[in-house]
């Protein structure tokens, strides 16, 4: 068995060494930028179609980060056939736009749960049910921020988070090709915002809502990189300066996280 490879991420269970923890950002350039800031010797495993893999150290555990690509369809392949392999706790680093007035750009934002307008979440459970962080990853994405926040000088926000299908209609963009918004989501991040949603982007419910479903530990943590109200948005060329928010949030909390199941003796 551990010489079969999954489909999509062309990994086997030898090549992850044991690892029971990853990230999941979206972008493949990101990998190894996360990686390395872990690990300087962090080394790649794989890289096919949106899915590339680095695997490193941390607090002694092998923990592996994983590009999903854009939107929930792929990050189910990634978290499913990464279960598959043994790991059991995924922390998401990505890249959201600000919903509620007095986020900022370059702001850090941890979620509760999500909205489940991703879609994808709809083949794993109905949608009465939840997308909602594990609480001991939860809790320590909120210690990791604020000990990174103390470091990168920047402020981070705990609450809802909205998960859409689509970048333009769903997020109520009119900025797209046809410039047309349907009916259902004419007037979305008003309510949104009246209903305290902090921030939009792609993968979180998905994320969120397979993990509890499954019985594994999931969380996400992202940067802000537009704010809705004001129309602003971070610079091309700073957004890899403003991305080292949340990674650095994500990975004190992922270090704060295998400290304490190593204490607690309950290793995933």
């Amino acid at each position: 068995m551990d010489s079969e490879r999954m489909y999509h991420l062309a990994l086997n269970a030898e090549m992850i060494e044991g690892a029971r923890y990853a990230f999941l950002p979206g972008a493949p350039e990101r990998v190894p930028v996360i990686a390395k800031r872990f690990d300087p010797g962090a080394k790649e495993l794989a890289s096919r179609r949106e899915f590339r893999t680095w695997l490193g150290e941390m607090e002694g555990e092998r923990v592996l980060v994983t590009s999903t690509g854009i939107g929930g369809p792929s990050a189910s392949i990634a978290v499913e056939e990464l279960a598959k392999l043994g790991v059991r706790t995924f922390i998401r680093i990505g890249t959201s736009g600000a919903i509620r007035p007095g986020i900022r750009t370059g702001d850090v934002v941890i979620t509760t749960g999500a909205l489940r307008l991703d879609g994808t979440s709809d083949h794993y459970a109905p949608p009465e049910y939840p997308a909602v962080a594990h609480f001991s990853v939860l809790k320590a994405l909120v210690e990791g921020a604020r000990k990174a926040s103390e470091k990168g000088g920047f402020s981070f926000h705990v609450g809802i988070t909205a998960t859409l299908a689509s970048f333009y209609a769903g997020q109520e963009r009119h900025d797209s090709y046809g410039g047309y918004v349907i009916r259902r989501f004419r007037g979305a991040v008003e309510e949104w915002k009246r209903l305290n949603v902090l921030n939009c982007e792609m993968e979180a419910a998905t994320l969120l809502t397979i993990c509890s479903a499954l019985g594994l530990r999931g969380g996400c943590v992202t940067v802000v990189l537009v704010e809705r109200e004001k129309g602003e948005r971070i610079d091309e060329g700073e957004v890899r300066r403003v991305e080292i928010n949340a990674i650095d949030a994500g990975i004190e909390g992922m270090r704060s996280l295998i400290r304490e199941d190593k204490a607690s003796g309950t290793l995933p």
